[in-house]
């Protein structure tokens, strides 16, 4: 695990969302928030969605700065081809999860990083495969009355209520979080190697 005293470079996280701060700073890194402002409507696949979205958001961050890394990343369900965003509401959160249910699909997370000094740039498109096993209708019911699908990709989070409708994972479990650890440790060190 990397530790502060072992960082020399500035660390800047392009994300507002706690569970990405949360995974960062479990990892050991001293880090600082900058959320850009950037246009999300991207059509495509998924894997391709988010490759394009994390990139995006990378440079506009960076763009605000004189130095530092900058990560940014962006995570999207995809079900038979269909990438599943955020719910609208909980008419399309309950859409979504009947969807997932009984069934395989895919979660794509992309990361990017870029040294804001020079422009360096690396990134990287991470899936892990997720069943679900059936649920009920007032499983799915109970679970948007908690609230928690709304702001989730696919609305679900892996690490909340929805935990127990996992049937199999095939690939990172932090990746269906949206910060696949392993990918973004490696994609670090890659890039702070001198």
């Amino acid at each position: 695990m990397q530790t502060e005293q072992k960082q020399s470079f500035r660390l800047i996280l392009a994300s507002g969302s706690p569970r990405r701060r949360e995974l960062l700073a479990r990892m050991g890194y001293r880090f600082e928030i900058l959320v850009p402002d950037v246009d999300e409507h991207v059509e495509g696949p998924a894997r391709e969605v988010v490759g394009i979205l994390s990139l995006r958001k990378a440079r506009a961050a960076a763009a605000q700065l004189s130095d530092g890394i900058v990560i940014a990343s962006d995570t999207l369900v995809s079900l038979n081809g269909e990438a599943l965003g955020k719910p609208a509401d909980a008419q399309d959160a309950r859409r979504m999860l009947l969807e997932l249910s009984g069934n395989t699909h895919e979660v794509f997370t992309g990361v990017a990083l870029i040294d804001a000094a020079s422009g360096r740039t690396l990134s990287r498109v991470v899936r892990t495969g997720v069943r679900f096993r059936d649920l009920s209708d007032e499983e799915i019911c109970a679970y948007i009355r908690t609230g928690e699908p709304m702001d989730k990709a696919g609305a679900y989070a892996i690490q909340g209520g929805a935990h127990g409708f996992v049937e199999a994972l095939d690939g990172s479990y932090e990746n269906v979080i949206g910060f696949p650890v392993e990918d973004v440790r490696e994609l670090l060190e890659d890039f702070t190697r001198e």
